[in-house]
């Protein structure tokens, strides 16, 4: 019977894991226990998932129209503080599964828009302790409101600029946190594309079984 794929054997992932771990060590929480709590849960749970030595699934990479801006992304985040993180990123590229994780994407979404799982329940790094991945928009893309059941999640601006339900703007190296079913909608500024990494922590049936839906806003009409 053939054993299953380690982190030990493919170290490029170990040390994208342990980037990630240092990003939720050394950014600021900005005086915010709540955020302060999240990285350190983040953090707690890459730990185990690295300890564990957890199950690597490589396969193929699949594409988006929207992955046509993503060299964009990483050229521009190489200039960022960060710029190892986006080394270590570029080491796995080819083994990216973009895709979209809503069953009916709006209109227009589909070619401005795309995430795609670094760890967690669908791999490529196998765990049920944590969602890690990246999220990819184009230039002046908006994405919907929406809000995540029982998940705590956080990205990391890695480069480009996003606002979040137009309340100030975030730079590369900025930590936006949302916590559970906190609705938000994020917009990208029009001259370049943005590129985010996130974190999931929740119980581990929310991680396995979380279904995104976008929030229609309500008609006003009578």
């Amino acid at each position: 019977m053939t054993q299953p794929v380690r982190l030990q054997d493919r170290p490029a992932w170990g040390y994208l894991l342990r980037d990630y771990y240092e990003f939720y060590r050394f950014l600021s929480a900005g005086g915010s226990a709540a955020i302060r709590s999240h990285q350190k849960t983040v953090r707690e749970r890459i730990s185990r998932v690295i300890k564990s030595n957890a199950e690597v699934r490589e396969t193929e990479g699949v594409s988006k129209p929207v992955t046509a801006h993503l060299q964009r992304g990483l050229d521009n985040g190489r200039l960022e503080r960060h710029a190892p993180f986006i080394r270590a990123l570029e080491t796995v590229r080819e083994h990216l599964v973009w895709q979209y994780g809503y069953e009916k994407v709006p209109r227009g979404l589909e070619r401005n828009y795309a995430y795609a799982e670094l760890a967690g329940p669908t791999g490529p790094v196998v765990t049920d302790e944590i969602i890690l991945g990246l999220v990819l928009f184009a230039p002046g893309c908006t994405y919907p409101a929406h809000a995540h059941d029982g998940i705590a999640e956080s990205y990391i601006c890695l480069s480009g600029a996003v606002s979040e339900n137009d309340q100030g703007v975030y730079a590369p190296g900025s930590l936006i946190f949302n916590p559970p079913s906190h609705l938000h909608r994020i917009t990208v500024a029009d001259r370049n594309p943005a590129l985010l990494c996130y974190a999931w922590v929740g119980d581990r049936d929310k991680l396995s079984n979380q279904k995104m839906v976008f929030t229609r806003p309500r008609s006003t009409s009578k």
